[in-house]
């Protein structure tokens, strides 16, 4: 059996995977504010030290994978967006990083991102404020969508999670991931009737907006069926899953973005692609050349 790690593990969907994975008879380390192994606040840089130390210790040189639930929802003051940007992308990425080499060392480590639909169905996300994240500047990321007001925490949720899948495909291809045997990938689901989704639909404000939005198959997900997801893509069967975003969303995604893929190839980054394959996997890099 597996050693596993968890983010948000207490409830919602990091809750049921952990209860999924215990129940196949694998160790679980869950991680969360509350009522998990490793209790831990992702929001800020000690908490996230912390979470990566008290993991490491309790998996005793082994992880065979990891699943990244842990997030805040959209909504709240705009003083919110920042936390959202913290946990939701610097508490994937900074975890991750610095469990890659004990992920590494089990060779077929398997690990997924809980993301987010939102990433390709809320408009009008600013690109500097994705580019902010993903060079590590999440003061810059909050300064870019302040003027906003109210709306700044839903448009920060939705960049949060746009770039942390963009991390996740320049990441996963990279040869000390790749190459190492660890596959990542995330997991992008649309509307599951979490705690978060039942306080919205309680709320008479929310509760129209949430059932006006489209889902096709007209109805929410579950934190179960999203479980079901996660688990297959920490399995044997997902050995070639490398760098992919599942969308697991009722149809919401394909209803807004029809004719959105795929998209073109670059051309002008194909050339580098094959350089570098053809001289070897060490030298592999991707389309940023990071």
């Amino acid at each position: 059996m597996g050693i596993y790690v968890v983010t948000g593990s207490a409830s919602g969907i990091g809750h049921a995977v952990a209860e999924r994975l215990r129940a196949d008879g694998h160790k679980v380390i869950g991680v969360d504010l509350a009522d998990a192994e490793v209790i831990a606040d992702l929001s800020g840089p000690e908490g996230r030290q912390h979470a990566i130390s008290a993991v490491l210790g309790a998996a005793g040189g082994t992880l065979d994978g990891a699943v990244m639930a842990a997030g805040v929802g959209p909504g709240g003051p705009v003083s919110r967006a920042r936390l959202v940007a913290e946990v939701n992308f610097f508490g994937v990425i900074d975890l991750l990083e610095a469990w890659r080499p004990t992920l590494a060392a089990g060779r077929g480590a398997k690990v997924v991102v809980i993301s987010s639909n939102s990433a390709t169905t809320t408009p009008l996300v600013p690109g500097r404020t994705v580019r902010a994240l993903l060079k590590r500047d999440a003061g810059r990321a909050f300064r870019s969508l302040r003027l906003l007001g109210p709306g700044a925490t839903s448009i920060m949720y939705a960049a949060s999670k746009l770039a942390v899948g963009r991390w996740i495909r320049r990441t996963a291809v990279r040869a000390d991931w790749a190459d190492e045997g660890v596959r990542l990938n995330g997991l992008a689901p649309g509307a599951v009737l979490t705690p978060l989704l039942q306080s919205q639909l309680e709320d008479p404000k929310q509760r129209a907006a949430v059932r006006a939005f489209p889902i096709p198959v007209r109805e929410f997900g579950s934190p179960d069926k999203i479980a079901d997801w996660a688990t297959f893509m920490l399995g044997d069967a997902a050995n070639s899953l490398c760098g992919s975003i599942l969308t697991v969303d009722g149809g919401t995604d394909a209803f807004f973005r029809a004719d959105d893929w795929p998209a073109k190839v670059p051309l002008r980054q194909l050339g580098g692609y094959l350089r570098a394959f053809r001289a070897g996997p060490k030298v592999r890099r991707n389309s940023k050349g990071t």
